[in-house]
Formats: structure tokens, C-alpha cells, sequence
């Protein structure tokens, strides 16, 4: 597409005739109901969001099922020797899944006995839902999570039984990498493998550079910077780490992070000393991306750096690396070497234009299909 709506415009606003929807006007729906039968020579479109996952409970054995299922996946951890998986289950498990499990704790949805990931996931897909429900009853909204519940094949295994002969795979990662964005891809062709009659399938692809998630970023992040109590001195753009390897052997995930932090310099108009890149949740010993978030912050603040904003391109939906990882250890490491005023900037989650940054993307997808 090549014209933008602002933010403002209604999103029902898809074709002619069709009467304007707004989200903030949507009434979020539970799980779509079944489609009615579709008319002769029509087809059931289904969209399935993707998120990464997040465990069942806040409790040790559920972070420890949920984190073997993510560090066993070969995307995920690629030297996977005798020797990593004596250590996986001898050591890492057992260890990290207690501290995580009080670290899930702290941002635990306790109304929805849920992690926020989960709540905004579905949100969003419930909005998403209301937003297309212009385009008719052919179209069938759902979300899932890599790892963890709801498990991809469960979600696809009902948009196909509710009639869906197309499915519009949305993974929520706006830059590419192979341990995101590809294992999506596996988890989505190990199902079609075993099925006798495939639908029609989309994966939509990264989106780092969109004009729209770009225009979006800056005017969400002029918002809260402007509820804020303080200026920041500089505005750290954090972004998931990845080990430095993977980028050696071609992931191109270094370089889209690079792409969509210096479109949203220009957008803002600021330097890289104004708004900064680093990476964060380093994790083993290997050498990941650098600069790493947390030494960035203590740095910072030895200089004399004072006032800090942090914001996580890389995340659809707030998680423990934003609301653990920036806004409690980030924020502590930043307060305890000097500095005063720290805040972790939300992701755009469900938010209005959150919401129609998504309707953006899953209509240029959908183009054709709709």
C-alpha cells in the first residue's frame, strides 16, 4: 500500500460501502464462532496471530517444561551436543527455572492467572477480529503461541476444522531471525506434513521497515515521552540479543534491527547518541551482539547520564524482557551506578495504533484473498 491512513482514520474503511469500524469502538468477541456455510465459490480465510510463548504457571515446573521445550528447539540453541543437553537438564533447567519462575511472578496477570503475553496475545486477536468483521464471516481470527499453549498445531487444527481452506500465518516479530520468525515456519510445516489436504497458506514476512510500524513507533513513543515527568537525555532502542554466530552464518537479524532503529532516528530526527541500539537477554557464554543492554545502562549512568527512556522495537507484546528484565533490572543497574529517571516505554500491544498497525499488515497480506 502505498498511501498510509494517519492514525486517526477508522480501520473499517476496507472497500467501498463498507461502513467505518474503528477498534476502540470494538467490542473484543471470545473465540469466533463457526462460520456459516460459505456461499458457492467462496472460501473461509483464517488469520492465526504468533507470539512466542510464555509458561502455563508461574511456577518452577511449569517454566522448567516450557523452557526445555524452547532451548531443545534446534532454531533456538544450534551446537545441540551430548554435552549441552548433560548441561541443559543437569544444570540449566533446574536453576534457571526457580529464578524465572520469581521473576514471572513479579508480572504475573493474577486476574487471568496468566502471563501479560498471553493476555495481549489474545486481545489483540479478539481486536483484530472485530476490525475485520467487515469483510464477513469468511474471515476467522485466532492466535497462538510457539511454545507452550495454545500450541500453533492446536490453533491450526481448528481454523481448518471451522472450514478455513486459506490461513494467514502471522508471526509478531517485526525483524527476522531464524530462532523467531523461522521456527514459526517449522512449527507451521511439521503440521501441514501430516495432513492429507493442505489449505493455501501465507507466512507473513518481518516488517522492520515498514512505513506504518515505523510511523507508528515514533508517534507512540512522542505520546508517552510527553506524560513523562522528565526529558530523557538518551532513548535506548533494546532489542532481543541473539549470539553473534548466527549472524556470521547469515541470519539477517543484526541488520534489520540496525534498518528499523535508524528509520526511526530520521522519523524523530535524533543521532545515535540521542537514541542508541543495544541488545539484551544475553544468555551462555558465548559472544552474542553487543552492546549489551545492561552494560549500556551502567555506563550510561557512570557517565553521568541522569535521565533514561528505554523502548523495545523488537517485541509486539510486553513480556518478562520488557516488563522484568528492562523495567526492574535494567531500571536498578541504571539507579544503582547514578542515574535518577529511568522508564521501560510499553510495546504497542493492543493499543489503538498498535491495533491498526496489525490491520495494516494483515490486510496487505490478505490482498487478493479479501
Amino acid at each position: 500500500m502505498n498511501e498510509l491512513p494517519p492514525l486517526t482514520q477508522n480501520t473499517g474503511e476496507l472497500a467501498a460501502g463498507i461502513a467505518p469500524l474503528a477498534p476502540h469502538d470494538v467490542e473484543p468477541s471470545p473465540a469466533p464462532v463457526a462460520p456459516e456455510k460459505a456461499a458457492s465459490g467462496t472460501s473461509t480465510i483464517g488469520v492465526l496471530i504468533v507470539n512466542l510463548g510464555t509458561p502455563d504457571a508461574a511456577e518452577p515446573k511449569a517454566v522448567r517444561r516450557y523452557l526445555k521445550e524452547f532451548l531443545t528447539d534446534p532454531r533456538v540453541i544450534e551446537k545441540n551436543s551430548l554435552v549441552w543437553k548433560i548441561v541443559l537438564n543437569g544444570i540449566i533447567l533446574p536453576l534457571r527455572s526457580r529464578r524465572k519462575a520469581h521473576d514471572y511472578k513479579k508480572i504475573w496477570n493474577r486476574e487471568k492467572d496468566e502471563s501479560p503475553i498471553k493476555t495481549i496475545t489474545r486481545s489483540q486477536a479478539e481486536k483484530l477480529a472485530g476490525i475485520l468483521e467487515p469483510l464477513g464471516k469468511r474471515v476467522i481470527v485466532d492466535w497462538a503461541m510457539r511454545y507452550a499453549n495454545p500450541s500453533i498445531a492446536s490453533r491450526l487444527d481448528a481454523l481448518i476444522g471451522r472450514g478455513c481452506d486459506r490461513i494467514l500465518v502471522m508471526p509478531l516479530y517485526p525483524q527476522y531471525a531464524a530462532p523467531t520468525t523461522a521456527t514459526v515456519a517449522d512449527e507451521v510445516f511439521r503440521f501441514l506434513m501430516r495432513q492429507r489436504r493442505q489449505p493455501a497458506l501465507r507466512i507473513m514476512p518481518a516488517y522492520y521497515d515498514d512505513p506504518y510500524y515505523i510511523e507508528v513507533l515514533a508517534s507512540s513513543l512522542q505520546a508517552e515521552l510527553k506524560a513523562l515527568s522528565f526529558a530523557p537525555d538518551v532513548i535506548v532502542a533494546s532489542y532481543h540479543g541473539m549470539p553473534k554466530d548466527y549472524v556470521n552464518k547469515g541470519d539477517p537479524y543484526e541488520s534489520q534491527c540496525v534498518r528499523t532503529t535508524e528509520l526511526l532516528r530520521e522519523k524523530l530526527k535524533l543521532d545515535d547518541s540521542k537514541l542508541m541500539l543495544t541488545y539484551q537477554s544475553r544468555f551462555g557464554r558465548a559472544r552474542w551482539l553487543t552492546p549489551y543492554t545492561i552494560k549500556t545502562m551502567k555506563a550510561l549512568a557512570k557517565k553521568g547520564v541522569k535521565n533514561v527512556v528505554v523502548i523495545t522495537p523488537g517485541f509486539s507484546a510486553d513480556c518478562l524482557e520488557t516488563l522484568e528484565e528492562i523495567a526492574f533490572e535494567n531500571a536498578r543497574v541504571f539507579k544503582r551506578y547514578g542515574g535518577e529517571n529511568f522508564a521501560a516505554i510499553p510495546c504497542l500491544n493492543d493499543s489503538e495504533a498498535g491495533m491498526l498497525m496489525i490491520w495494516q499488515l494483515a490486510m496487505r497480506e490478505l490482498k487478493s484473498w479479501v
